[in-house]
């Protein structure tokens, strides 16, 4: 594959240290999209509810960061640890480590 450019998922280079998270596309089909998320802010007041039209597997690289779901359900994720999340189980980050920031690889489409 001569002349084609690697990348390295922990190259942060890019991102800005604005504390939002940033979503970076790695892959997109039709049917499938795999992306990088970097998060990196402590959430006192956590977002909106991600209510999303797919299947979303979820793999936390780097840091320690806890999902909280809509029924008050609370998963502590570290290094190494994922996560299938159904489509329409609303969701939203309620903590992320700012040092290290949280690096996830993410799966979106009909994982089922």
């Amino acid at each position: 594959m001569e002349g084609k450019k690697t990348n390295n998922l922990f190259n942060l280079d890019p991102i800005q240290s604005s504390g939002q998270e940033v979503f970076e596309s790695i892959l997109k089909t039709r049917d499938l999209t795999i992306e990088r998320i970097v998060t990196s802010k402590p959430y006192d007041n956590p977002g909106d509810w991600y209510d999303q039209e797919n299947d979303e597997w979820v793999l936390l690289i780097q840091g320690e960061a806890s999902l909280e779901f809509s029924n008050n359900e609370v998963i502590t994720l570290i290094p190494g640890d994922y996560i299938l999340i159904p489509a329409h189980k609303k969701h939203r980050v309620k903590r992320s480590s700012e040092e290290p920031k949280c690096i996830w690889l993410a799966i979106h489409g009909k994982l089922k």
